[in-house]
């Protein structure tokens, strides 16, 4: 069971957690939702014990937990394989014993009837703890979250960020824990990965806490949703959709008990207004004027601040925006692209597809000009102003500056006020900008990193996987933004809403291939 008893936790001024409780009981799988900022993620530290309360208690019974965080945390130097056995630290060291004795017995170091003594009571401790199962085990959550079986001796330093992610989200799965927190584990996942996550956690025997922005995603895995706002929490019984049609109800019927406490107010005041200065109706003024004051105001649902993103075009492009022609890239031995052909038009909105690892972020990086491909050509207009966003461009963010620091980092010589005025449409209001990078969560930071891409002037976006870690109402404004842009715009994303909302062509990335999907074409 996963629990929080009266949780307060504030930052200065801010308070993020005011009396926070609730219980998650065997086989529950419970949504945390809430804006970025509202706090989810400290909530699931102080859980974890990575974070003390100012008050209350929170925590984990019936066994251990596993706790996936925003950062991977893994050692760069350890195998993959090896880094995802220390998830059983006593089998894994029961291993390093038996391998010991063995040696012991074949040298002849020590007694033999000891060493055989020990080594059977390790074995029959190693079977009880599952061990033999547990090479098994591994293999199947890798290959279910798309690691190629080569993959299992690479050093985990040797993989991208969001690979590493896919390695911690790994070993946490692996240990199969009684109590599960899982914070944003599907940013860096496919199609065909999150799919089989969601089968995954659906199955799930134990307590589990899940913090992600892919609605679709809570949909199909949880059976409950607490939502965290404006520092408490609210139960909905069912899965998102459950909670967005409950979440309806209420405002309404907040709204309906609203509208009736001001009719019943405006009657009451206008009675007092008209016999306040008769003296036989004195009485009965007073009377209602302790009535009115006495009323407990019905409080409307306040609406949630949203990102506000203005994206225009600065100029027009020729109508041959960009050429790409036989474009191949290698890493070492891996033949990622290879002979490609991609031709792009003013105004179109292209959305490159497929697994992760397949060449996507290497395309649209050798194009923005970030990396130099093995062979081919890129040619792009004359008129074509770049901006591009990388899906880790939040994690390039210096950790010591504040965030208008790290916005005036690109503004060239734009001053402070028109600064804190972009920022302000970021959410970043008051003495948010003053905020170090360092204390953001991963959906600020996001939103820190698309307010220092969105101040540079461009006529052509380059944007990889630019909906992760935004919150849901700021992944809709984005959308919507791309979706009324007048310039042209090149996505990777697993995002359904920008493959079906946003895409005018859709290309598939794969097997060094990048064909285009006929029945997305919108001309």
């Amino acid at each position: 069971m996963i629990f929080a008893e009266h949780i307060a936790k504030s930052y200065g001024r801010d308070d993020v957690l005011v009396d926070v409780s609730f219980a998650i009981g065997e086989s529950e799988r419970v949504g945390l939702v809430g804006p970025n900022g509202a706090g989810k993620s400290t909530l699931m530290e102080i859980i974890a014990g990575a974070e003390q309360a100012d008050a209350g208690r929170a925590g984990a019974r019936g066994g251990d937990f596993g706790f996936l965080q925003q950062e991977a945390g893994l050692d760069p130097d350890r195998p993959l394989v090896d880094e995802l056995w220390t998830a059983f630290p006593e089998a894994h060291a029961i291993e390093a014993d038996l391998t010991q004795i063995s040696h012991d017995i074949e040298s002849g170091n020590g007694d033999l009837d000891e060493l055989i003594e020990r080594q059977s009571a390790l074995f029959e401790r190693f079977e009880a703890l599952d061990g033999y199962r547990i090479d098994q085990r591994i293999g199947r959550v890798l290959a279910g979250l798309g690691f190629a079986p080569e993959d299992r001796l690479k050093l985990c330093g040797a993989f991208s960020g969001g690979w590493q992610m896919r390695a911690a989200l790994a070993k946490v799965l692996v240990h199969r824990p009684p109590n599960l927190m899982l914070d944003e584990p599907t940013n860096h996942l496919d199609g065909g990965s999150r799919d089989w996550l969601a089968l995954e956690l659906s199955e799930y025997k134990g307590a589990v806490l899940l913090v992600t922005h892919d609605t679709e995603f809570h949909d199909v895995v949880v059976n409950r949703i607490l939502e965290l706002k404006d520092g408490r929490i609210e139960s909905y019984t069912g899965n998102y959709s459950d909670y967005q049609r409950q979440k309806a109800e209420k405002i309404a019927a907040l709204d309906r008990a609203a509208a009736r406490q001001d009719r019943e107010i405006a009657r009451q005041t206008r009675f007092i207004e008209r016999f306040r200065a008769k003296a036989t109706k004195a009485t009965a003024v007073k009377s209602r004027e302790k009535a009115v004051a006495r009323i407990d105001r019905v409080e409307r649902e306040r609406e949630v601040r949203g990102v506000s993103f203005e994206l225009r075009a600065a100029g027009r492009t020729e109508r041959d925006v960009l050429k790409v022609s036989g474009l191949g890239h290698t890493y070492g031995d891996n033949i990622v692209l290879a002979g490609v052909d991609l031709e792009v038009e003013r105004g179109q909105r292209v959305v490159l597809v497929g697994p992760n690892g397949q060449g996507k972020s290497t395309l649209l990086k050798i194009i923005a000009g970030k990396l130099e491909q093995t062979e081919g050509r890129v040619r792009w207009a004359d008129r074509a102003r770049l901006g591009y966003y990388d899906q880790h461009q939040d994690e390039a963010l210096e950790a010591g500056r504040t965030v208008l620091e790290e916005v005036r980092s690109v503004a060239g010589d734009q001053p402070d006020s028109a600064l804190r005025a972009i920022l302000g449409r970021f959410l970043f209001t008051g003495d948010d900008v003053f905020k170090p990078v360092s204390v953001l969560s991963g959906g600020e930071r996001s939103r820190v990193a698309l307010a220092k891409f969105l101040i540079e002037p461009s006529n052509v976006l380059l944007l990889d996987e630019p909906t992760n870690h935004l919150d849901v109402a700021s992944r809709r404004r984005l959308i919507q933004a791309l979706e009324g842009y007048d310039g042209t715009v090149i996505i990777a994303s697993h995002d359904t809403a920008i493959l079906e909302r946003v895409a005018t062509r859709v290309y598939h990335v794969e097997n060094g291939d990048c064909v285009e999907l006929e029945e997305y074409r919108k001309d």
